[in-house]
């Protein structure tokens, strides 16, 4: 189960992927759980990706929040 943090940063990572500024606990949660990858970029930086699994999860809770 995710935390509501958790939950938010995969939603943040979703709209917008190039984020930098995200909570390390959070994002190591989500790739632990194996939601998010790490791209290794040219300059040397990562750049976290949602992965397929994480994005089965956010259609899944999309589905769930509008059935509501």
């Amino acid at each position: 189960m995710l935390s509501p943090h958790e939950f938010a940063t995969l939603m943040l990572l979703r709209d917008a992927p190039d984020l930098l500024s995200l909570d390390g606990a959070d994002l190591e949660a989500l790739l632990e759980r194996q939601l998010v990858t790490l791209e290794d970029l040219a300059s040397g930086q990562q750049r976290p990706l949602i992965t397929a699994d994480g994005q089965i999860f956010l259609k899944v809770a999309a589905r769930l929040l509008n059935d509501e």
